[in-house]
């Protein structure tokens, strides 16, 4: 029996068509994008040699390195079991669920409530918590919390917008590389130099913005599946809910300044670091809002006959 329930949840955690073509059509877009900006960079830098170099180094850092280095950014460590048995239990029981390796467990000594998954795939994938979230959740909630990062891991997520985000970083770093150019080569300019400089800032700030858009829009939707996928897996949606009804009043109440420093992981977040629930912002935000993921959770709820409500402790 219990070799059944594995492969039953399997087939749930590794199959969401609707996320996999949303995935498909916004990584061909990017794809696009991407070839269009190469080409421009050449056409502009005349030097296909440097521009190559600096594209394959970036991206070799980002996609192969993306673990440490989020592990790093948010203070977070690898734990082993005797030091938090207990979140190890929960880790080992999903992941069988779920009929995928298990991965590193890290925490991270952070007040914030949060938890994040990271790593280019389900073999070479962590897991990170903070002590906030830890103290503050319940086990069913907590469980919940961890089968959400863990479909991120099963879909591939992470990869997915370590790629797609890719496309951002090279058009950041392009402005930032030819405004401190000309900031430090002032003496050294003629008409054709401006040109160029104004031709590349143009181009990688468009660029950027249209990989910006394209990123969330793929994010928020990654965010409900991720939802959907561990509801079905625990069964509990109500415990879901109520740890993101939790974790997001509790970051509601963290001064802002304590916050901006964590803001540029709110991607891979489980739940955004933000002060306030976003209004127009909300169309560029990485995650959906609480009432739309909450309203999802109820409907699951409803269709498994599940007793609690959600959004209830």
């Amino acid at each position: 029996m219990r070799d059944c329930g594995v492969m039953q949840m399997q087939s749930r955690f590794r199959s969401d068509r609707r996320l996999t073509v949303r995935m498909g059509i916004t990584l061909f877009l990017l794809g696009l994008l991407y070839v269009g900006f190469i080409a421009a960079l050449i056409a502009l830098l005349k030097s296909w040699v440097l521009v190559v170099v600096i594209v394959a180094l970036v991206f070799g850092a980002q996609f192969w390195f993306s673990d440490r280095i989020a592990l790093f950014a948010m203070r977070g460590r690898v734990v082993e079991r005797d030091e938090y048995p207990e979140l190890h239990g929960v880790v080992d029981r999903l992941s069988a669920m779920a009929g995928m390796p298990k991965p590193v467990v890290a925490v991270s000594a952070m007040d914030m409530p949060n938890a994040f998954a990271t790593g280019r795939n389900p073999d070479n994938a962590v897991i990170c918590v903070t002590t906030g979230l830890l103290r503050r959740l319940e086990p069913a909630e907590l469980e919940g919390v961890l089968a959400h990062e863990l479909s991120h891991v099963a879909h591939k997520d992470v990869a997915v917008i370590t790629v797609a985000s890719f496309l951002g970083v090279i058009a950041g770093l392009v402005v930032r590389f030819a405004f401190y150019s000309q900031l430090f080569g002032a003496g050294r300019r003629d008409q054709n130099t401006l040109v160029v400089f104004a031709a590349v800032m143009g181009v990688s700030a468009a660029v950027y913005a249209l990989s910006f858009v394209l990123i969330r829009a793929l994010s928020r939707y990654r965010e409900l599946a991720a939802d959907r996928a561990a509801a079905l897996l625990t069964g509990r949606p109500s415990a879901l809910a109520s740890a993101l009804t939790k974790v997001t009043g509790d970051i509601a109440r963290i001064p802002t300044k304590d916050l901006r420093t964590a803001q540029a992981f709110n991607a891979f977040y489980f739940t955004p670091a933000l002060g306030a629930e976003p209004g127009l912002g909300r169309l560029f935000s990485t995650h959906p809002g609480l009432e739309e993921r909450l309203d999802q959770l109820g409907r699951i709820s409803a269709e498994l006959g599940e007793a609690a409500t959600p959004g209830k402790a």
